[in-house]
């Protein structure tokens, strides 16, 4: 039960943590932001031209997944690392900016994936944004913005060892930065929550606070400082990936504006 108020709905601008944030503030548009780094390797990924199904979960279904729809499975860094063999291809931007051959790719993500899927099943749209391409997504939202549609942006968050929400700065500030680009591309009211991740992005120091905020300093000492150093680049991708059944495309590559995309459960 959504309580009154919380769904900000009297503001075209929304922002809300992670799933259950997704499910309790509707928009026309959701964007899904997982800075370190299922969008970060989304964006990649669709910049190399491979189509990205997102998969909630990391077990056995995922490879069942995969062989269903023709695709190769990422693994999880560590995995990957564990195995030694640099032909995995991982959650790892780093190891995505270097594949060859991929045309599909399942990105297993219980917690980007987890939120897409559930704030499509809910009607919105779904877009994937991060550092890389805030700017470019908010030139794709911004003429349906200021057609009178309505958009949520949802910073993803970690989770903490009992798997309670870890809200993360870095999807604060990749949230702030799609935000601070929408509000200059279409005048629409935003709510203080949205407010508030503009503020942070404002106050955010490229690449250094991204290299020195818990979840970049635990990945550069696991040995993953290039996929840190990737995330942390500013508006260099003008991909626009957008949930479209059960895989995310460029939008470049989607029929054009007022044609009805298929979403999942369609």
């Amino acid at each position: 039960m959504t309580l009154p108020g919380h769904d900000q709905s009297t503001y075209r601008l929304r922002m809300e943590w992670g799933p259950t944030g997704a499910e309790v503030v509707p928009a026309d548009f959701a964007v899904v932001v997982d800075v370190l780094s299922f969008t970060t390797t989304l964006s990649v990924a669709l910049e190399r031209g491979i189509e990205v199904f997102p998969f909630r979960w990391k077990d056995a279904r995922a490879a069942e997944h995969a062989v269903r729809h023709g695709a190769t499975l990422a693994v999880g860094r560590f995995e990957a690392l564990s195995r030694g063999d640099a032909r995995h291809v991982s959650l790892s931007p780093a190891s995505l900016a270097e594949v060859d051959g991929v045309e599909r790719l399942v990105l297993p993500s219980p917690n980007g994936s987890t939120i897409a899927f559930a704030l499509a099943e809910s009607g919105a749209q779904v877009v994937g944004a991060c550092l890389r391409n805030a700017g470019a997504v908010a030139r794709w939202l911004g003429p349906r913005v200021a057609d009178g549609a309505s958009v949520v942006v949802v910073p993803a968050g970690e989770r903490w060892h009992d798997d309670t929400l870890r809200p993360a700065v870095e999807d604060l500030w990749g949230a702030g930065a799609v935000l601070a680009a929408l509000d200059a591309e279409a005048e629409a009211g935003a709510s203080p929550e949205a407010r508030m991740a503009v503020a942070a992005w404002h106050a955010a120091v490229l690449p250094h606070d991204l290299l020195h905020c818990a979840s970049g300093r635990e990945l550069a000492e696991a040995g993953f400082v290039a996929d840190v150093e990737i995330a942390a680049q500013r508006d260099v991708s003008e991909v626009v990936p957008v949930l479209v059944g059960e895989s995310f495309r460029d939008a470049a590559s989607l029929p054009p504006a007022g044609a009805r995309l298929r979403r999942v459960g369609d």
